[in-house]
């Protein structure tokens, strides 16, 4: 990662091994995106990959050692925060779209 200032050696190799799970972390919130293979498991991963991204802002401020740099990481918190709640709306209202089943079709099922 690019520093613009010099931290410690412990601080360097802990901004190093959390960007790299982050990284892995957005992979693999990537893949369960395109996969699926139903809505909520898409609604979870788009909000798997929103605090991915806060923890990828907050991780920068760190390494730029500028605090308003944070701002931006409660900034994009906020609006994940309202996206995620927004997409999990949507898979409500699409799930009371389908119908259920009647009781008699329930009781004939059970025979």
């Amino acid at each position: 990662m690019i520093r613009l200032i010099e931290h410690s050696p412990v601080l360097n190799w802990a901004i190093d091994i959390t960007a790299a799970l982050v990284l892995l972390g957005l992979v693999c919130a990537f893949v369960r995106l395109v996969k699926g293979p139903t809505l909520p498991d898409r609604v979870v991963s788009v909000g798997v990959i929103a605090v991915l991204a806060v923890a990828i802002a907050g991780l920068v401020a760190v390494a730029i050692a500028e605090a308003p740099a944070i701002d931006v990481a409660f900034a994009l918190a906020l609006v994940a925060f309202l996206a995620t709640v927004a997409f999990a709306w949507y898979a409500d209202q699409r799930t009371d779209q389908i119908p259920k089943p009647s009781r008699s079709t329930r009781k004939e099922a059970g025979r």
